[in-house]
C-alpha cells in the first residue's frame, strides 16, 4: 500500500471511530446433479490472471465453477478458527446473491441481473453461503433472503436438489438442513404443503435393513445413498453419508468443538449390518415402510459406523477414482466431511484416527496448499475434534487461507509475530498503528479542551 493510501486509510480511521464504535469488519446480527465442491473438483485446473479476480475473492483459480461455494467455506473457517474475515471478503460474498435471495456458482458481474438461462440459481452454493453469512455476523437480511428462496423451492418430498426444479438428493438436502440450523429454524417444521420433512426426504436415502437390494449388499446398511437409480435402489455413498450423518443430527458445518474429556461415544452399527440378525421395525422418514429405529439420531448414528468401517478398512481414509483413470486415489475432502461428522455424533476416537491421516498426508493432497474450500475443510475437521482450528500435524492452515485472499480484519492471535505483516492488506483492515495514532490525537484534544477550560476559568 502507498504512503497516499495509508494516510487515507488512517484518516477514514479517525472518521469511523468518532462517529462510531463498530467492529471493522460484519458486526452482530452431469448425469446426475453433484455437489458444489464436486464440479470445482472435476472441472478442468484453469488459473486466473489475479487483475481479472474480484478482489475480495479467495482463491486464484477460475471461479466460474466453485466462487460463492470457496468462499463461503473460507469464512466459515475462518470465523471457527476465531478471526474476524474482512468486509471486504464478506462484501464479495454477500454482493454474489441474486435478487431473489438464492446464489449461483458465480456472478462474474453482480451488477448485471442474474439470468437463469447463463447464471442458474444454486441450491448447494445458497445453503453454503447461508451458513456462512450466518456464522460472520451482521448480514440478517442476506440470510434470511436466502432462507426463503430454499424453502419457496423446497421439494414435495422435503428435500431439496441441486436446482430448483431438480428432485431432492442426500446431499443438498443435508446443506439444507444445515442452512436452516445455522438460521435459525428449526428443519422439523419446515415442511412442504404435503406435511413432508427435510428429515423426511433425507431418511429416504438410507439404506437400512430391508432396502431394496439390500441382500446383495452385505454390510452397507446405514450407509446413504445420493439419490435412489431409475429402478429405486440405493447405492452407498460415502460423499452422501457424510453430509446425512452430520444433517440427521441437526448440524451444519461449523460444528461446536469436541470437549477434550468427554469420552469417544461408541459407533453403532445396525445388527443387520454385523450379520448379528435384528431387521427394521417400522421407522420414520423411510421411503420403503421400514427404517431404523428411533428416528433420525439412530439413523444418524448408523451412518456414522458405516462411514468408520469404510475409513478403517481403507487405513483412515476413502478412496476415490477420478473420471478417466481407473486407479484409486485418496479421497481427502470427502474424508475431512467424515470427520466432521463423526465429531459432531460424539465418535471423537474415530474422528482423530481420520484426522491424524489427514494430517500426516497433509502435503500429498495439492489442494491443501492453497484451495481455500480444501484448507476451510480441514481447518473444520480440526475444530470439530477439538483441536487446534488454524493447525493440523504441525501446519499453519490458517496462514495458508489468508495468504490467498484479503487479510482478515482481526486474527485469533494478537500476538502472532511477523508473519502477520505478510499477509495481503484488503485496504479495508485499519492497521493497530493507525488506532494509536487516533488515540493520540484523540488525548490530544482532550488537553487542549482543559487547557482552555482552564484558561477561561483564570479569566
Amino acid at each position: 500500500m502507498s504512503p497516499r493510501r495509508r494516510r487515507a486509510t488512517v484518516l477514514a480511521a479517525a472518521t469511523v471511530l468518532c462517529a462510531s464504535a463498530a467492529p471493522v469488519a460484519s458486526a452482530t446480527a452431469p448425469a446426475a446433479p453433484v455437489p458444489s465442491r464436486a464440479v470445482a473438483d472435476l472441472a478442468p485446473a484453469q488459473d486466473a490472471k489475479p487483475s481479472d479476480l474480484p478482489g475480495g475473492l479467495y482463491g486464484d483459480a477460475d471461479p466460474r465453477y466453485d466462487g460463492v461455494w470457496r468462499q463461503s467455506m473460507a469464512l466459515l473457517a475462518l470465523d471457527g478458527a476465531g478471526a474476524v474475515p474482512a468486509k471486504k471478503a464478506v462484501d464479495w460474498l454477500t454482493g454474489q446473491q441474486c435478487a431473489d435471495g438464492s446464489f449461483t456458482a458465480y456472478r462474474a458481474d453482480p451488477a448485471e441481473k442474474c439470468d437463469p438461462d447463463t447464471t442458474p440459481s444454486d441450491v448447494n452454493a445458497t445453503t453454503l453461503a447461508v451458513q456462512a453469512l450466518a456464522a460472520v455476523g451482521g448480514r440478517g437480511k442476506a440470510v434470511r433472503e436466502g432462507v426463503d428462496w430454499l424453502v419457496s423451492v423446497q421439494n414435495k418430498d422435503g428435500g431439496w436438489g441441486s436446482a430448483a426444479d431438480a428432485p431432492s438428493d442426500a446431499n443438498s438436502t443435508s446443506l439444507a438442513i444445515g442452512a436452516l440450523h445455522a438460521a435459525g429454524e428449526d428443519a422439523a417444521k419446515t415442511t412442504a404443503p404435503g406435511g413432508a420433512s427435510p428429515y423426511d426426504a433425507l431418511l429416504s436415502f438410507q439404506l437400512t435393513c430391508s432396502s431394496k437390494g439390500i441382500e446383495d449388499a452385505p454390510g452397507q446398511q446405514g450407509a446413504f445413498a445420493y439419490r435412489p437409480d431409475k429402478k429405486d435402489k440405493l447405492t452407498p455413498n460415502n460423499d452422501a453419508t457424510a453430509a446425512a450423518a452430520l444433517a440427521a443430527l441437526g448440524e451444519g458445518v461449523l460444528v461446536d468443538p469436541q470437549d477434550k474429556d468427554a469420552k469417544s461415544k461408541p459407533v453403532t452399527p445396525l445388527k443387520c449390518a454385523t450379520g448379528d440378525g435384528g431387521g427394521d421395525t417400522k421407522g420414520e422418514g423411510n421411503g420403503d415402510g421400514g427404517g431404523v429405529p428411533g428416528g433420525r439420531e439412530e439413523a444418524a448414528g448408523a451412518g456414522a459406523a458405516y462411514l468408520a468401517s469404510v475409513l478403517k478398512k481403507n487405513g483412515g481414509h476413502f478412496t476415490t477414482v477420478m473420471p478417466g483413470d481407473d486407479k484409486e486415489q485418496p479421497d481427502y475432502a470427502n474424508t475431512a466431511d467424515a470427520v466432521i461428522a463423526l465429531a459432531a455424533g460424539g465418535h471423537r476416537n474415530e474422528a482423530k484416527s481420520s484426522l491424524t491421516w489427514l494430517a500426516d498426508n497433509l502435503d500429498k493432497w495439492d489442494k491443501s496448499k492453497n484451495d481455500p474450500a480444501a484448507l476451510g475443510a480441514l481447518m473444520l475437521a480440526s475444530r470439530a475434534t477439538g483441536g487446534d482450528p488454524a493447525k493440523l500435524g504441525g501446519t499453519d492452515l490458517l496462514a495458508r487461507l489468508t495468504d490467498t485472499g484479503p487479510r482478515p480484519a482481526q486474527m485469533p492471535d494478537a500476538d502472532n509475530g511477523s508473519s502477520e505483516s505478510e499477509k495481503k492488506d484488503d485496504g479495508a483492515t485499519i492497521p493497530v498503528w493507525a488506532f494509536v495514532l487516533v488515540g493520540l490525537a484523540v488525548g490530544a484534544g482532550f488537553g487542549i479542551l482543559l487547557s482552555g477550560r482552564r484558561k477561561r476559568q483564570q479569566l
